[in-house]
Order: C-alpha cells, then sequence, then structure tokens
C-alpha cells in the first residue's frame, strides 16, 4: 500500500486545505472576446495581483495529447490535477493503436467484423463528426472506413453526430462535403457505404452524467429506429435546419438519411456498431443503452433492441465496464492523489454539481469509479439544472459553496476539492454576455469561500482545468478577434490554447515554510497541471511521490 510520508522540515498547513478548479477560466490578452477580462471579477483581479501565481500549461503534450496544437478539456485535465503525472490519452491511444494495426487484429474488431460478414449484414458507425480531438478525431474514422472495405465488408452506415463546439459553431459543411466526396471514392458495387443519420451533439446522443436522457432517446430513436425528418443528404439536412431555425451546430435537431421515404440505414439484428469517440463521459449512457439486454433498462422505452455487436472506442468506465467491447485499451493511470492520500489516512472531500461532479471524483482518481475509501471520502453532487445554460449562467455555484463552507467549517476533513463549472460550461454557449455574468457569479462564491479559508487558518489553490471563457470569439494569429465583412464577431465555442493560473492563497505563518517557485511560462518546463497534485502534498505536510511531477512549492 503507497503511503505519503512526512515532511522533515514543514508540518503543513493547520487548517483546510483546498484545490479550487475554476473550470474555463484561462489567461488570455485583454480583448472583446475576454469574459473573463471585462467580467466584474473583484476578489480574483486581487488575489492575482497580491498573491503568488504561476501559469500552468493545461493542453496538449501537458495532459498527454499528441501534440501542442490539441485542445486540453476537462477530462484530461483532471486527470492530470489528480494523478500527478502525464499519461498517454485517448486520441494519442487510438491514433498509436491505428499506425501500429493493432486496432485491427484486436479480438474485438475481428469479432465485429466477422459478424456482419457472417451474417451478410451492416457495419455503422455512430460518434463525434469532427477533427475537433476532444471527444473524437474524424481520422480515425476514416482509418477504420478504408480498413472495412479492405477487409471485405460489404455495407457500412454512418450515423454523424455534429460538433460545433469543439470546432467552428457553424462549420458542419466544412467537414460533410469532405467526407462525402471521401466515401463517394471507397464506394463502388462491392461497398455500399453512406451517412444515414444524424443532430447536434447536445440535442442528440451524447448527454453525460445522466443529465439528460431524453438526448439519448432522441439518438436512439434517430440511428436505430430511422424516425425523424427525413432528407436527401446530411448537408440538406443542415442546410434547412439552419435556414428555418436559426441555430448553431451543437444544437441542430435530429435527422435521417431516406431514399424513396425509407431510412438507409437503420440498426437491425445481426448488424455490428462501432461508437466512435475516445472519451468516455458522452460515450456512456449510448453504450449503456446498447449493451443493456432486453428487460434490463429502464432509462427509456427503446421500442426495439436489435441483437447487434456493439463496441466503444475505448473502454469508457473500467470499473463499470461500460461497454463490454471496445477496440483500444485505456491508459491504465495509477498512484493518484486520491489514492496516496487515502492510504495515509487523509479525509477528502470532493463536491461539483452534475455537469463537472465526475470530473472531481471519477477523473481526478484516474477513471476510477467509486471512492478509494468510503469512510475517508465525502463526494458530493449538486443537480445541475436541465435549461440552456446561458439561461442561468450562475449555474449551481452558490449552492456548491453553501455546501463547501458547510463541510469547511464542520472541520472534519483535511483535503477539499471544488469544480465550478461555470466558464466552461456557460462558455460553451457562445454567449459574451451569459459568461461575463458566469464569471461574475463565481468571483462572489471565491469571496465567501475565501474568507472561511482564512478563518479556519487555512490555504487555497486556485487554478483551472483548461481556457474557454478567456476567448469567446475566434482569434486570429496575433490573438486578436476577427472580424467578419459586416462588422461583427464570430463567436467561440471551444475551449482555448491558453494557460490557466494557479495561485496559493495562504494567509497563515506556514506561508513563512515555502516560497512559491518564479513563473515558467516562457520556458521549455512550464508547469503543468500535473504540478497540482504534489503541491497541494506539500501544503499538508507530505513529501511528493518520486513518480510525481515537481510541485509548485519549495520547501525551505
Amino acid at each position: 500500500m503507497n503511503k505519503l510520508n512526512k515532511l522533515s522540515t514543514f508540518n503543513g498547513v493547520q487548517g483546510p486545505v483546498l484545490t479550487i478548479v475554476m473550470d474555463g477560466v484561462g489567461i488570455a490578452p485583454d480583448t472583446a472576446g475576454n469574459a473573463v477580462s471585462l467580467a466584474y471579477t473583484p476578489t480574483l483581479d486581487r488575489i492575482m495581483k497580491e498573491y503568488p501565481m504561476v501559469t500552468l500549461k493545461a493542453h496538449g503534450t501537458a495532459v498527454g495529447l499528441p501534440s501542442d496544437d490539441d485542445m486540453g478539456n476537462s477530462e484530461v485535465g483532471h486527470n492530470a490535477l489528480g494523478a500527478g503525472q502525464v499519461f498517454a490519452q485517448g486520441a494519442k491511444l487510438v491514433t498509436q493503436s491505428i499506425e501500429s494495426g493493432k486496432m485491427f487484429a484486436s479480438e474485438t474488431w475481428q469479432t465485429l467484423i466477422g459478424g456482419v460478414k457472417t451474417n451478410n449484414s451492416t457495419l455503422h458507425f455512430l460518434g463525434l463528426f469532427s477533427d475537433g480531438n476532444v471527444h473524437s478525431h474524424i481520422d480515425h474514422l476514416k482509418a477504420m472506413l478504408v480498413q472495412a472495405k479492405a477487409e471485405g465488408v460489404n455495407r457500412v452506415r454512418i450515423h454523424i453526430l455534429i460538433d460545433g463546439r469543439d470546432v467552428g459553431e457553424t462549420s458542419a459543411l466544412e467537414y460533410i462535403n469532405p467526407f462525402e466526396a471521401f466515401i463517394a471514392d471507397l464506394r463502388d458495387e462491392s461497398f455500399d457505404i453512406v451517412i444515414a443519420s444524424g443532430g447536434g451533439r447536445m440535442k442528440v446522443t451524447m448527454d453525460r452524467y445522466e443529465a439528460d436522457w431524453s438526448m439519448v432517446e432522441r439518438g436512439w430513436k434517430t440511428h436505430v429506429l430511422g424516425e425523424g425528418r427525413q432528407f436527401a443528404s446530411a448537408a440538406e439536412a443542415v442546410e434547412t435546419y439552419r435556414a428555418e431555425l436559426g441555430v448553431i451546430d451543437q444544437d441542430l435537431p435530429p435527422f435521417v438519411i431516406a431514399k424513396d421515404g425509407t431510412p438507409v440505414g437503420t440498426i437491425n439484428d445481426g448488424d455490428s456498431v462501432i461508437f466512435y469517440n475516445f472519451r468516455g463521459d458522452r460515450a456512456i449512457e449510448i453504450s449503456k443503452t446498447f449493451d443493456a439486454a432486453e428487460g434490463e433498462f429502464d432509462k427509456f422505452d427503446r421500442v426495439r433492441v436489435p441483437a447487434v455487436l456493439y463496441a466503444g472506442m475505448l473502454e469508457y468506465d473500467g470499473d463499470l465496464h461500460i461497454p463490454h467491447r471496445y477496440l483500444v485499451n485505456p491508459p491504465e493511470i495509477t498512484n493518484t492523489m486520491g489514492e496516496y492520500l487515502a492510504n495515509t489516512g487523509v479525509k477528502q472531500y470532493a463536491i461539483s454539481e452534475t455537469q463537472k461532479y465526475g470530473h472531481v471524483t471519477y477523473f481526478w482518481n484516474g477513471n476510477k469509479s467509486g471512492k478509494f475509501s468510503d469512510e475517508l471520502e465525502t463526494y458530493v453532487e449538486v443537480p445541475s439544472d436541465v435549461v440552456p445554460f446561458e439561461q442561468r449562467p450562475w449555474m449551481k455555484c452558490a449552492e456548491i459553496t453553501d455546501k463547501l463552507i458547510e463541510a469547511l467549517e464542520a472541520g472534519e476533513y483535511t483535503y477539499y476539492r471544488v469544480n465550478f463549472p461555470n466558464g466552461d460550461m456557460v462558455g460553451h454557449t457562445g454567449s459574451l454576455l451569459a459568461t461575463r455574468c458566469s464569471m461574475e457569479a463565481l468571483d462572489l462564491q471565491l469571496a465567501r469561500i475565501l474568507a472561511v479559508v482564512d478563518k479556519l487558518g487555512g490555504v487555497a489553490l486556485i487554478t483551472a482545468d483548461h481556457g474557454n471563457a478567456d476567448e469567446m470569439y475566434e482569434c486570429d494569429k496575433k490573438g486578436q478577434p476577427k472580424v467578419s465583412k459586416d462588422g461583427k464577431y464570430k463567436a467561440k465555442t471551444s475551449h482555448t490554447l491558453n494557460p490557466v493560473p494557479c495561485i496559493v492563497y495562504d494567509n497563515t505563518d506556514a506561508k513563512n515554510s515555502y516560497t512559491v517557485k518564479a513563473d515558467r511560462r516562457e520556458s521549455d518546463r512550464q508547469f503543468g497541471l500535473s504540478n497540482v497534485a504534489a503541491t497541494m502534498v506539500n501544503l499538508m505536510g507530505y513529501e511528493a511521490p518520486d513518480m510525481w511531477d515537481e510541485s509548485i512549492i519549495e520547501v525551505k
């Protein structure tokens, strides 16, 4: 059992030690699209000015992604925060598996391909349709289509979930039109391949944390049953909905591709289905829906449950084994902060609302469901509102703070962690006004929390998992918002490549026992999210394990 050793020269802070994750709050130039700097945030402004702060790299290789062109996300971010180490993540694992041929040699791939060949049935691909590289990558889909044809599959149907969130908010046709040309080149007398259905990612299929099962139900009806408004092509569906509803891509209603009034790609007995997203949070519910046998599913009436071979790109939940079949083994994240603290007997408290509850628990703990110790850990979920976040941009930050303060004042725990989703979830809506409001609501809660931390003689580390609210408009290469021909800014709904703040808030005498290292933003050795875990255990008076990345503080 791995335990932490006490520091010889520092007993740690006597009060509570707290990590505050301001989800989606990055550091960017002060532009017309920076909701973080535009918002009235006196508390955040003050602590960034008056307390030691370093910047953390929160994207690309710093969180295990293939390159520094890849945006960070909340999942890999919380993996790094909680593990104190960087592990190769989904996109990188899948790319390596495809390039090495391991995916296509796997038992799962061979079983699914063999099934459709034996049954003379259809191979279906379902997933997020972009190169955002946060949930999926279209190149992975293309590689599997080419391989399926090479292995003698005769019929393929593709069900596309339109992005507009991790990529441009109205970029759907930039993916659909070239892809139609790509599959047209693959199509011949022995290889029947078409797009069969689709819809916006925030309307169908990709719900998470069981916040809105109706999204999954709409997806099931669309992809499996072929029920819904019919169009001749995906491009026609997108153009029609845009003209009629004026919605951005992520909110496009579901659509079914049909010929002569008949859906071209319902999912039937004997078919094989691959959900090609590599990220787990928005893949779990649709996987449960496919995996559950007749009579073992109660979330909605599936109407018809085809006997299919279903596989995910990865195992999205390693403890609950969701899905039953998967193509690529996930990273084995070990020696996490939560595990070490539990083994050492340190009591922990984690809290967020539904939208990010899994991040301060499951992802923080290395993609592990449940607790390391029921006796030492308490996890609290505040139910999120099921409304568009731009309509209630304050989300549940006040309720989270109420419960956090209650726990802090009870004095039962040593280590606390909290995630406030505001900057990320509201930032994804593309509304600058709402995101400014979300930041101001968060700032009010920071003031409440820090006052209690002071009262209890504690310390707080305030950071984020990636940027989002810091760039609400698409930017040019100089970091300035792009202006269209009509003089308007174009909303940005995706994460950013900007660093995030890491502020050490300590008004206790303990601060005399350590120094905060100098910022390394312009250095090849820039601090990253994985440096937080060692910092937190140091503040509690413990040595960091050797395999963790270094602490941001230097104990005297």
